[in-house]
């Protein structure tokens, strides 16, 4: 028997190759276009194959972005920051990318993510400045503004009369 199963041929067509990928999770434009470059089709035809999948609704990066937003809140604990700049490098407008956030942060606020990213890190209080600065540097990096860290840090006791 020579026969192969379909989803183990690769395609010649972009269009349908683009389907499967989009099949498998939601991608933004510029990601299936990146993938489809790497698989070696021509940009006149990997342009063509992407405008009908946006005529038909399968590839939407609004879609895409607001998706995003909301895993990487509720799952990563992401801050605004950090989520903004994630969701533009899909190739997503700021305009779109900040709609995301905004929508995302409407089901959870950004305190309670934060708490929860906080926690993942620190058992009980802050004991020193040294673990208050990694924690903040920490936080940081994931998206959160130094105002909210340092407001959060002290709800946990830190910051009143912690010399060391």
């Amino acid at each position: 028997m020579n026969e192969r199963r379909s989803s183990g041929i690769a395609s010649s067509d972009p269009y349908v190759t683009a389907l499967r990928l989009l099949a498998r999770r939601e991608l933004s434009s510029l990601q299936v276009r990146e993938r489809l470059h790497r698989r070696l089709f021509p940009p006149d035809v990997i342009d063509k194959a992407l405008a009908r999948l946006q005529e038909e609704g399968a590839l939407d990066d609004r879609r895409t972005a607001f998706a995003y937003a909301r895993t990487a809140v509720k799952l990563q604990s992401r801050g605004r920051f950090r989520l903004i700049r994630e969701i533009k490098a899909l190739g997503v407008s700021t305009e779109t990318a900040h709609e995301a956030v905004t929508a995302a942060y409407r089901e959870i606020s950004e305190e309670d993510v934060l708490e929860r990213a906080l926690a993942r890190r620190l058992n009980g209080s802050v004991k020193n400045w040294k673990e208050a600065g990694r924690l903040q540097q920490a936080l940081r990096r994931q998206g959160f503004s130094d105002e909210m860290i340092l407001t959060a840090l002290n709800r946990r006791g830190f910051g009143q009369g912690d010399t060391e």
